[in-house]
């Protein structure tokens, strides 16, 4: 694990101290230097994937933590298996070990995005204001139209030239009973609320999966979220994606998860979780019996994957002991 310092830092930003920065990579950060202004006051955490021997370059000044696959292993030991390899799900790691109230997460080939007015857009401010206002998800606010370009790999490689350049000045909570497709490269929730449940999965490296670690995370969440009366929002904040990986490759990471989904959808979309599980964690180990029960019939993946939701629950509670007993005598 790397461990940098900070100088120069500007003015003092929304909930500066109880805030984490996520971010997954396998390249040196030169995006930082774009997102400096709105980065710098922030702690990030830098989870590395790939060869541990290749050092990463961190450009000066930012406060991190960097950990590669070494440090994974040696923290989690055998349950170091949950944290996927040769993908950007990694970034789960980075969950387990923050201590912050808030999590921002974001990727490497993603930068400043600029409203109509050409102001560059502060992406940790909105998400820390998102997160503050009040949201429900028992009435549905029709300003945004969900029908808007938001292509997969195939939709990609059939239409290279077009892309969603659409601003909608707009943050609406997703109505509870509706499934969303969450992306994990712009990405903010309450760590203390929702942590536990936000776990990308099993993919990547020798998996048979790829490209679904964030829709995966989406879906738990949303009924997790749904069964405890939190709110899950979209819209603003705007990033830019500069997308670095390619349309091919990402589908043929994604062939079995566009086979699977006609089978994972209707599974979610029907969960039913007991009155008894009043906590996130309570939650997520229950849907990883029905993962288990349900989809482990579609496939013996998904028999892994519930193993895996279980392991990702015991690291939890090995890193972040002090949640498991405030759950247990809250009750």
């Amino acid at each position: 694990m790397a461990v940098g310092t900070s100088s120069g830092i500007p003015s003092t930003p929304l909930h500066k101290d109880e805030v984490d920065i996520v971010i997954p990579t396998i390249r040196n950060l030169d995006f930082l230097e774009m997102w400096r202004p709105f980065f710098q006051p922030y702690h990030l955490i830098i989870v590395q994937d790939g060869d541990p021997r290749k050092t990463i370059s961190v450009p000066d000044g930012f406060d991190y933590e960097l950990y590669n696959r070494n440090d994974i292993n040696r923290i989690l030991g055998p349950k170091a298996a949950c944290i996927s390899f040769n993908d950007s799900s990694c970034r789960c790691f980075g969950y387990l070990v923050s201590k912050k109230k808030y999590v921002f997460t974001i990727d490497d080939d993603c930068f400043v995005a600029k409203d109509p007015s050409g102001k560059e857009i502060n992406a940790p401010d909105q998400h820390i204001k998102n997160l503050l206002s009040p949201s429900t998800p028992f009435f549905f606010n029709t300003l945004y139209d969900p029908y808007r370009e938001d292509y997969d790999a195939p939709t990609q490689l059939v239409k290279p030239h077009e892309r969603n350049t659409r601003y909608v000045d707009a943050v609406i909570t997703v109505p509870k009973g509706a499934l969303f497709p969450l992306c994990g490269m712009n990405l903010a929730f309450n760590r203390e609320l929702i942590g536990p449940a936000m776990y990308f999965g099993l993919v990547g490296g020798s998996q048979p999966i790829g490209q679904y670690d964030d829709m995966w995370a989406g879906w738990c969440v949303k009924v997790i979220c749904d069964h405890l009366g939190l709110g899950v929002k979209t819209g603003l904040p705007y990033i830019w994606h500069s997308k670095a990986s390619n349309p091919l490759a990402n589908l043929k990471k994604e062939y079995h998860g566009i086979h699977w989904q006609e089978e994972v959808i209707p599974f979610f979309q029907a969960v039913s979780l007991p009155k008894k599980c009043t906590t996130a964690r309570e939650c997520y180990a229950e849907l990883s019996k029905q993962v288990k029960e349900k989809l482990g019939k579609v496939d013996a993946y998904f028999n892994k994957l519930a193993d895996a939701m279980v392991t990702w629950i015991e690291a939890w509670d090995e890193l972040n002991p002090s949640e498991k007993l405030s759950n247990v005598s809250a009750k």
